[in-house]
C-alpha cells in the first residue's frame, strides 16, 4: 500500500456541540461537515484530557498524558519546559518511515530548550508555542494582567521570531497550512501536516465578514459561530489544495476538537465575572477541565477517500492517543516500537470491528474516570474548574444517558466497587511514573 499523506486538524475550546453536523442547529460548517460525510464521524470519540496541553501531548505521542509527561495546562514564559523526545511523538516516528514533517499553529507544549517543535520531530514549524495568543498582534497575555510578568509576543517561524502584526491568525494558519501543502507534494515523499488552530479559543477574536454571516445570533454564539466559519473556510481551503495538487485520495484528514468548551469569564473581553456560554457541550455534562463527557467528549473525524468508507457514523468509544499507532501503522510503521497506550483502530475504520479499548481513563486534578463499555465512573467529577466536586462517586450508563443525569452508584454497587478499584490502581500507577520521572518537567501555568 501506497504511504498516505497525513494531516491533522486540531481546533481549541470547541465544543461536542459546536458543528452542524455534531447537531449544531444555529449555524453550519459545511466544509468539516463534507469532510464527515467522506469518510468516518465518531459519537463517542475522546480527548484523553479535558484541557489542551495533556490532550495534544496525547495526540502526538500515543500515550495517556502522565505516560507523556504533560499532565497539566503548561506555563507560556520562554523557559517553560513540556514534552521532549523522552516520549517520541508522531512526526518523529513517521520521520522514521520517510515522511516531511510540518506543524502551524498552536503547540503549547513547552518553550525551553528540548521541548519545541522542531526537537520533537517537526521539520517545519510557524505559529506560537505558549496556550493562547492576541489573534492580530500575536501577544500572549494571559496570567499578566497583575503586572508580575511582561506580555511576550510569540509568532515564530522554526526557531526565528517572525512579526505579522494585524494579520489575523486563523487566516495565516490556513495559508501557511496550504503553502506547505504545496512545497511538500512538489517532493517525492509523504508528508505530515499538524494544522492547530487556535479557534475558538479567547480572545473571542474575528474579522467582520465572519460576523456578517451570523447577524441572527446573540453576541456569544455570534463570535463563535464567526471564529469557526474562518476555521470551516480553512479546512476548505486546505481540502481544495490537496485536490490542486491531486493528492487528495492519497492523504488520511483527521479532526479533532482538543476538549470541551470554555466557560472562563475571560471569554467575555469585558470584565464580565459570569461563567462563558458562548460555547455548547450538545446535551452532555460539564465543559473544560471537566471529567464529565462535556470536557472530554470531543469531534473526532477520519478521512481517506477510497479507503476509510465514506458516510460512516460510528459509535464505538475511542481516543486522541489511538491516532498515533493507526496513522503509523497505515505508513507501514511498527506500533509495536514504542511504548504506546494507544491502539490501532484500523479495524473499526475499515472493517466496522468493535473499538479494542476495554477501559478508557482519564486524570485531571483531584479528579480520575474511567469508561468501560457503556458505562463510566467518575470519581470526584466537576463540572468547571474552581467548582467543588459534584459527586465523590458517579456511576453513569452512557448509552442510556449520554448526558450523566442519573447516579447508578448505589443501584450497581458491584460494579461501582469494580470501576472504582480500577480508576484508583491506574491514577496510583500516573502518580508513581509522576514521581520516579516527569515531575522534574512539570511547568504549570499556576
Amino acid at each position: 500500500m501506497k504511504q498516505p499523506n497525513v494531516i491533522f486538524i486540531m481546533t481549541d475550546d470547541q465544543g461536542y456541540g459546536d458543528l452542524s453536523c455534531m447537531g449544531c442547529r444555529d449555524f453550519c460548517t459545511p466544509n468539516i461537515d463534507g469532510l464527515a460525510a467522506s469518510g468516518a464521524r465518531f459519537t463517542n470519540w475522546y480527548s484523553n484530557s479535558p484541557v489542551c496541553s495533556p490532550s495534544r501531548a496525547s495526540l502526538l505521542t500515543g500515550r495517556y498524558p502522565g505516560h507523556a509527561g504533560v499532565r497539566a495546562i503548561l506555563a507560556g514564559h520562554r523557559k517553560a519546559s513540556g514534552l521532549t523526545p523522552e516520549a517520541p511523538t508522531i512526526a518523529s516516528a513517521l520521520k522514521k518511515e520517510g515522511y516531511q514533517t510540518a506543524l502551524v499553529g498552536k503547540w503549547h507544549l513547552g518553550l525551553k530548550e528540548g521541548s519545541r517543535p522542531n526537537q520533537n520531530g517537526f521539520d517545519y514549524f510557524y505559529g506560537f508555542l505558549a496556550g493562547c495568543l492576541d489573534y492580530y498582534s500575536h501577544i500572549f497575555y494571559y496570567s499578566m494582567s497583575d503586572g508580575g510578568s511582561n506580555p511576550t509576543h510569540d509568532l515564530w517561524e522554526n526557531e526565528t521570531e517572525v512579526y505579522h502584526n494585524g494579520k489575523y491568525l486563523t487566516e495565516e494558519i490556513t495559508g501557511h497550512a496550504v503553502e506547505q501543502i504545496r512545497s511538500m507534494s512538489r517532493k517525492d515523499a509523504p508528508f505530515l501536516l499538524y494544522v492547530a488552530y487556535n479557534a475558538p479559543h479567547y480572545p473571542m477574536h474575528a474579522p467582520q465578514k465572519y460576523l456578517d454571516r451570523f447577524p441572527h445570533l446573540p453576541w456569544d454564539r455570534r463570535i463563535m459561530a464567526a471564529m469557526l466559519s474562518a476555521v470551516d473556510d480553512g479546512v476548505g481551503q486546505i481540502l481544495d489544495e490537496l485536490k490542486r495538487q491531486g493528492i487528495y485520495e492519497d492523504t488520511v484528514v483527521y479532526f479533532q476538537s482538543d476538549n470541551g468548551p470554555s466557560r472562563e469569564a475571560r471569554n467575555w473581553l469585558d470584565g464580565r465575572p459570569d461563567p462563558y456560554y458562548g460555547g455548547l457541550p450538545g446535551s452532555l455534562k460539564g465543559h473544560k477541565y471537566s471529567l464529565f463527557e462535556g470536557g472530554i467528549r470531543v469531534p473526532g473525524i477520519f478521512s481517506w477517500p477510497g479507503h476509510i468508507p465514506a458516510g460512516q457514523v460510528i459509535h464505538e468509544p475511542c481516543a486522541a492517543m489511538d491516532v498515533f499507532p493507526t496513522v503509523l501503522s497505515w505508513a507501514g510503521g511498527d506500533p509495536g516500537q514504542y511504548d504506546i497506550d494507544g491502539k490501532d483502530i484500523s479495524p473499526v475504520l475499515l472493517e466496522g470491528a468493535p473499538s479494542p479499548h476495554r477501559e478508557l481513563y482519564w486524570e485531571m486534578e483531584g479528579q480520575t474516570a474511567v469508561r468501560q463499555g457503556k458505562y463510566k465512573l467518575v470519581l470526584n467529577g466537576a463540572l468547571v474548574e474552581g467548582e467543588p466536586a459534584q459527586d465523590p462517586v458517579f456511576l453513569s450508563d452512557l448509552e442510556q444517558d449520554p448526558g450523566e443525569q442519573h447516579n447508578l452508584k448505589d443501584q450497581l454497587p458491584e460494579l461501582t466497587r469494580e470501576l472504582t478499584e480500577k480508576a484508583t490502581a491506574w491514577r496510583a500507577g500516573i502518580e508513581r511514573e509522576w514521581k520516579e520521572k516527569w515531575s522534574k518537567n512539570y511547568a504549570p501555568t499556576r
